[in-house]
C-alpha cells in the first residue's frame, strides 16, 4: 500500500518538476532495497509452526497413555529445548524467518507441556496459574532470544491469562487482575521495544482498554464511568498535546497511545449515556461529548488520521443522538428523518472543509 503510493507520489512530484526522473528511480529503488516490514512467507511460516504444535500435542495426547512416563518426560523436554536450540542457530545463520517458527513452536510446546505434565503427575494448580506459567516461560524466551514473533506469542497469552480468571472470578474484593492486567501489558510493552516488534505493542493498549472494561464490570456505578473517561482524557492530553512531559514519549511509539487513550475517553462517554436518564444530564453529558470530539480534531487531526477519524464519528453519532432525544421526541419520524438528514450534509461538508485546511497546512509545511 504505502509503496503504491509512495510511486504515485514520485510520478507527480517528477511531472511538478520538484525532482528528477533519476532521483525518483533512485528513491524507489532504495526502498525496495529495505527488509519489508511484511512478509507473507514471514507468516506462512509462523502458521505452519502453529499447525505442526497443534498436530504433535494432539497426537502426544491421543497416545498419551500408550507412552512409557519417563519417554513422555524426555520427550516433551527434548522437544521444547530442541526447538529452541534450532531457533538459536538459525538466529546466527541469518535464517530469521525460519528462526521465528522455531521458537514459536517452542513457546506453544512449553504450553501443552505445562498441561500435559500436570495431568501426568496430577500437579495440584488451577488453569489460571498453568496460563501464568506459561505466559512467563513466552516472556523470558522472548527477552533470550530477542524474538518479536514470541512476544506476540506473549501478548496473546496475556489476553488469554485474563480471560482465564475473568470469567471463574466471582469475589470483586480479591481479584489479582486489577494489578496483573497493567502490569502483564506493561511487560508486553518493555518486550516491544527490546524486540522491536511495533505492531505488537496493539496488544498491550488493547490489554489496557480490557482491564478499564473489567473494572467497569466489576463496579458498574456513574463513578467508575466518570473516572474511565477521566483517565482517558488525561492520558490523551499527556500523548497528544506538544507541551506534555511525556509527548515525546508517546510519539515515538507512533499513533497509538494517542488513539488509544482518546478511544477510552470516548467509551467512558458513551457508557455514562447510558448511567444517565435525565434529559438536562444527557444534554450536558452531550456538549461535552462534543466537545472531546472537536478536541481530538483539532489536537490530532493533521498528524494522527486514527484519532481524526474517531473524533469525526463521535462528533456525528453525538449530532444524531441528541438530535433523535430532543428535536425527534417533537416533530415526529419523518421529520427527524429530514432533519437528521440536513445535519448529516453539515457534518458532511465540516470533515470536507477540514480535510482541505488540512491539506493545506501540510503542503504549506512542506514548502
Amino acid at each position: 500500500m504505502y509503496r503504491g503510493r509512495l510511486e504515485r507520489d514520485l510520478k507527480q512530484w517528477t511531472a511538478q518538476g520538484l525532482i528528477d526522473a533519476p532521483t525518483a528511480g533512485r528513491l524507489l529503488q532504495d526502498y525496495d532495497s529495505r527488509p519489508s516490514s511484511f512478509s507473507l512467507g514471514r507468516v506462512l511460516m509462523i502458521i505452519a509452526a502453529l499447525l505442526v504444535s497443534a498436530a504433535v500435542l494432539l497426537l502426544v495426547a491421543a497416545n498419551w497413555e500408550a507412552i512409557p512416563r519417563l519417554v513422555r518426560l524426555v520427550g516433551i523436554v527434548a522437544l521444547i529445548w530442541g526447538a529452541y536450540l534450532a531457533g538459536a542457530v538459525l538466529m546466527t545463520r541469518g535464517a530469521e524467518r525460519l528462526a521465528a517458527a522455531f521458537l514459536v513452536f517452542g513457546t506453544l510446546a512449553f504450553g501443552g507441556a505445562i498441561a500435559l505434565v500436570g495431568q501426568m503427575y496430577h500437579l495440584s494448580g488451577d488453569t489460571f496459574q498453568a496460563m501464568l506459567v506459561w505466559f512467563a516461560g513466552a516472556v523470558v524466551a522472548a527477552l533470550l532470544f530477542r524474538s518479536g514473533a514470541v512476544t506476540a506469542i506473549a501478548g496473546f497469552l496475556a489476553f488469554v491469562v485474563a480471560g482465564t480468571d475473568w470469567t471463574g472470578s466471582t469475589n470483586p474484593d480479591d481479584m489479582v487482575l486489577l494489578w496483573l492486567m497493567p502490569l502483564m501489558a506493561v511487560i508486553v510493552i518493555l518486550l516491544v521495544r527490546y524486540t522491536d516488534a511495533p505492531r505488537v505493542r496493539h496488544l498491550a493498549y488493547l490489554l489496557l482498554v480490557a482491564w478499564l472494561a473489567f473494572i467497569y464490570g466489576e463496579y458498574e456505578t456513574p463513578a467508575t464511568a466518570i473516572a474511565i473517561a477521566g483517565f482517558g482524557a488525561l492520558a490523551y492530553l499527556l500523548a497528544a498535546v506538544p507541551q506534555s512531559p511525556l509527548h515525546g514519549v508517546a510519539r515515538s511509539a507512533g499513533a497509538a497511545p494517542a488513539f488509544y487513550s482518546y478511544l477510552v475517553l470516548v467509551v467512558g462517554l458513551l457508557v455514562l449515556h447510558a448511567e444517565f436518564d435525565g434529559i438536562g444530564d444527557r444534554l450536558f453529558l452531550g456538549i461535552i461529548t462534543l466537545a472531546a470530539a472537536i478536541a481530538g480534531i483539532a489536537l490530532s487531526g493533521k498528524e494522527n488520521g486514527a484519532v481524526r477519524y474517531l473524533g469525526y464519528a463521535t462528533f456525528a453519532a453525538e449530532t444524531l443522538y441528541l438530535a433523535s432525544e430532543t428535536i425527534g421526541s417533537i416533530i415526529g419520524t419523518s421529520g427527524f428523518f429530514l432533519i437528521s438528514g440536513l445535519v448529516v450534509a453539515l457534518i458532511a461538508w465540516a470533515v470536507i472543509t477540514l480535510e482541505r485546511r488540512f491539506s493545506r497546512t501540510e503542503t504549506k509545511a512542506e514548502a
